[in-house]
């Protein structure tokens, strides 16, 4: 899974992933907009320290990152030191004031997220056969078979979050997802770290619907069979609430977990339609505002992105006022 997405032929380094799914930055500028208000208030929190790090790990072509830095008041933008973490190269038409990094930052004293990013990340798929876990093993072409038990590492995760009642019913290992959310919080000196990814809670989990897992593939904006060639991309699932656990025990002093529609709402994405007077008094004014309700709409459907699970974990700081609002 590593090789098919990030090695020098991975899906990673050979295609733009805008061409083959839809994401809640490529859908709209308005997802860029709300990340804004939150670097705001991220700032206004640690009393707006100079330098204010603004750290997109898994930036893609660093378009999220350049539009929210084109957002920010002029009063903050002038302290943020951007960050971009990515595999691929550096995109040449990116703003040069955005570094570009392979590499997770030593000290963070600001905001750190990473969007859509943790369900990228490779996982061992375990299957429960004659009452024993083991890893699936799989060769380039898609062909599975039953390989080793799982190591007790595994087995002690998957007894707490993911537990296999009968043969045949298949989980994602996240231990290293766990120990990767692990050493971003480790970065973070003072401020937020924000995962933002299609995920489940063990509640949910421990229900026939995740039986066979949740391993796919993407390919131009379609499902297809996960085979780790290079061809498609690969993403399971984020077992968000072992990643909370894990951000706690590597020093988050503050967690909140909740759905991107009640994340984005309190950070002012409503999808309301404008009032219908508008029309007739500033026709362009009432276009905008329809079309961005539309935007926000998709943001916040929860049959769609806004099904979306958002952790934020903090370190001095307490999570930003209106967080109240992401439990409603």
């Amino acid at each position: 899974m590593a090789e098919a997405l990030c090695g020098q032929s991975g899906f990673y380094r050979r295609h733009e992933p805008h061409d083959h799914f839809r994401t809640s930055a490529s859908a709209t500028p308005l997802f860029a907009t709300a990340l804004g208000r939150l670097v705001v208030q991220v700032d206004d929190a640690l009393q707006h320290p100079d330098p204010f790090d603004l750290v997109d790990v898994g930036a893609g072509d660093g378009s999220l990152l350049a539009a929210m830095l084109q957002r920010l008041p002029d009063s903050l933008a002038h302290r943020v030191r951007p960050m971009a973490v990515e595999v691929r190269d550096r995109p040449a038409a990116l703003d040069q004031s955005i570094r570009w990094s392979s590499e997770l930052p030593v000290a963070v004293t600001g905001l750190v997220m990473a969007h859509e990013l943790l369900d990228n990340l490779p996982c061992d798929v375990i299957q429960r056969e004659s009452g024993r876990e083991h890893v699936v093993v799989v060769n380039r072409r898609g062909e599975e078979a039953m390989g080793p038990l799982a190591s007790p590492s595994q087995q002690a995760w998957l007894d707490r979050w993911w537990p296999l009642a009968a043969d045949g019913v298949r989980a994602e290992f996240g231990g290293e997802r766990d120990s990767w959310w692990a050493g971003l919080i480790g970065s973070v000196s003072r401020g937020l770290a924000l995962a933002v990814d299609y995920g489940h809670v063990r509640d949910e989990r421990i229900t026939d619907r995740f039986d066979a897992g949740t391993l796919t593939g993407y390919r131009e904006g379609r499902h297809v069979l996960p085979i780790p060639d290079g061809t498609c991309d690969l993403t399971a699932h984020v077992a968000i609430d072992a990643c909370e656990t894990a951000g706690a025990a590597a020093g988050a002093e503050h967690s909140h977990l909740t759905r991107q529609r009640e994340a984005l709402r309190w950070l002012g994405v409503n999808g309301r339609l404008p009032d219908h007077g508008l029309a007739s008094i500033d026709p362009p004014e009432y276009v905008r505002q329809l079309s961005d309700a539309s935007s926000a709409a998709e943001l916040i459907d929860p049959a769609s992105l806004g099904s979306f699970w958002w952790l934020l974990q903090s370190k001095g700081m307490s999570i930003p006022v209106g967080s109240d609002a992401l439990s409603g």
